[in-house]
């Protein structure tokens, strides 16, 4: 594997931090910091599987801060954590069965569930303002369960669009956007460490890029949080519809690269 040799001179480490709070005060709440924070790190000569493991480095701890805001403000639901380990046995077994499927059949199925998303979260106005549920009842427990094994599944497996279809699935559930942001960090965390084990294992991370970027991404997830908290749905709604929208573009833009 081609090997990669940092180079820390101011600019680059201004970059760093720069596209990492970016990245993580949009991923902070629903997901998608990936759409800045890869390509910032590509630009800078990475190998692939070395932006990959280094990006996956910093947002896992951006996450973490992410996590810690939306329990500390009680937007984080019990379930949600005894849910975390099946999201990261999910995303331990979908990394290592990660060929089975062609990529490209991948990314024409996640464009049509992504478009299904946007398009029935935009035309229900009022979808997630208010939670409508305190506690899981036996069928909604199964589909929670369900839901973070698939989905912890998939972020190993193939990752786009994860934090989007976490937050679609808690407001199906009855949670209003904010909780439903807050519950889907913590299994995108929980999925995130397992793929990050993974890129450790491989040795496929640049340590200090990583850590810079992880820095601006705990002051970025802080700040992202914080205002989602105190904002509500009014903004965590038109970003969650505008990140996905930015997904739906990305996939079809590789599509037809093809």
């Amino acid at each position: 594997m081609e090997t990669f040799v940092a180079n820390l001179d101011a600019t680059t480490v201004i970059f760093l931090i720069v596209s990492g709070f970016i990245a993580s005060f949009i991923d902070s709440t629903v997901g998608g910091g990936g759409l800045i924070s890869t390509p910032a790190l590509l630009s800078l000569g990475l190998p692939v599987p070395y932006a990959l493991g280094t990006n996956k480095l910093a947002a896992s701890i951006g996450c973490f801060t992410s996590v810690l805001s939306f329990w500390r403000a009680g937007k984080i639901k019990k379930a949600a954590f005894t849910l975390m380990p099946l999201s990261f046995i999910g995303s331990a077994l979908g990394a290592y069965v990660v060929y089975l499927l062609p990529e490209q059949l991948m990314k024409n199925i996640i464009v049509v569930l992504l478009v299904a998303v946007a398009v029935y979260t935009y035309r229900r106005k009022d979808w997630g303002d208010a939670g409508t549920i305190e506690k899981l009842g036996i069928q909604a427990l199964i589909g929670a369960i369900v839901m973070a094994f698939a989905m912890g599944f998939y972020d190993g497996f193939f990752g786009p669009g994860t934090g989007s279809f976490l937050i679609f699935g808690f407001l199906y559930l009855g949670y209003d956007f904010v909780t439903a942001a807050g519950n889907a960090k913590a299994l995108n965390f929980a999925s995130g460490v397992g793929a990050l084990v993974s890129f450790a294992v491989s040795g496929t991370i640049v340590w200090s890029y990583g850590l810079i970027m992880a820095a601006a991404m705990i002051a970025g997830a802080v700040v992202g949080t914080r205002l989602a908290i105190k904002k509500g749905a009014s903004y965590v709604r038109p970003l969650y519809l505008l990140v996905t929208t930015l997904l739906i573009g990305k996939q079809v833009y590789e599509i037809l690269l093809k």
